[in-house]
């Protein structure tokens, strides 16, 4: 029990701290450019990561867990912040943390997929509506205007689900922390090299809101939240502590409003509720179908017996 409600606590803080990248995001594309401030933040949390490795005597990982964390790599230390970078150029974070609703759902969906299950129709009832509601939201909101920002979320969205479905699975016996550790560093010389490529001519533009913001999605969105979203996971159970990222648009949001000083629609907030009571709802019934049945027939052997 103890156990379990830690892993409560770890995988509520990774939420919050994730809360805080897009908004963080927002800030640093004011003054950097997409595509540096996305390998800079990698770098700098891939020097960590090794330094943790290092000092733990961690071993390395497996050869038939390399690939896995490639696509670890791909998805959540490059291809999410490249994505969300791009697509905070044309649209406030405000609008982006509405589809941080569907993570969750892209996480069960590449988990479904990745481990062979077949879940229930229910499932793909919800996942259906909430896919609606967020499109439904964006042309509500005038998707031609920035068709670019929504459809650079969307693949952001299903990159990250693929990322953290490879990253739970791993976590099962490479461990939590190491598993986005292991990503960072396989990633660490590519970063460091895009990094400097990237560098720009002159700093003398960049806001100290900015710098923070830098420093924040390196150090926490990209390494310490990932140390208490794996333990968590680790801890009190993938599905179970995997639906805390249903909060994380609501903190989100919040901190768009506080910290940017962004308007929250009540419409807006809608959605974000109708979207995660969708992704809620396919969350509980992502179950593999062959799993109840085998619950029925043990408990109908039970009652012979």
């Amino acid at each position: 029990m103890e156990r379990t409600a830690s892993g409560w606590v770890n995988g509520f803080l990774g939420v919050l701290i994730f809360s805080g990248s897009l908004p963080a995001t927002r800030v640093a594309v004011m003054d950097f450019d997409p595509l540096f401030l996305t390998v800079a933040r990698a770098a700098i949390a891939g020097i960590l990561a090794l330094i943790l490795l290092l000092a733990f005597r961690e071993k390395s990982p497996a050869r038939g867990d390399i690939a896995s964390l490639i696509i670890v790599a791909l998805g959540v230390v490059v291809g999410f912040p490249l994505l969300t970078a791009l697509a905070l150029e044309h649209i406030t974070s405000a609008h982006s943390i509405v589809y941080v609703g569907l993570l969750p759902l892209a996480t069960a969906i590449f988990g479904v997929l990745r481990g062979g299950e077949r879940p229930r129709a229910t499932f793909w009832l919800f996942s259906c509506l909430g896919s609606a509601l967020v499109a439904g939201f964006a042309v509500t909101q005038g998707f031609s205007a920035s068709p670019v920002g929504d459809l650079l979320m969307l693949a952001a969205i299903v990159v990250c689900g693929l990322g953290y479905a490879e990253g739970a699975k791993l976590s099962r016996h490479l461990g939590g922390w190491q598993v986005i550790s292991w990503a960072l560093v396989l990633s660490l010389p590519f970063m460091a090299v895009l990094t400097l490529s990237t560098w720009p001519s002159s700093f003398d533009g960049v806001s100290p809101s900015a710098w923070l913001s830098l420093g924040y999605v390196s150090v926490f969105s990209m390494l310490v939240g990932f140390v208490f979203w794996y333990r968590g996971l680790a801890q009190g159970g993938i599905a179970a502590v995997g639906q805390l990222q249903l909060l994380q648009p609501f903190f989100g949001l919040a901190l768009a409003a506080m910290l940017l000083r962004e308007e929250v629609s009540p419409l807006m907030l809608a959605v974000t509720v109708a979207v995660i009571f969708c992704v809620a709802g396919a969350r509980k019934f992502a179950n593999p179908t062959k799993g109840f049945a085998r619950t029925f027939r043990d408990r109908r052997g039970e009652a012979v017996n």
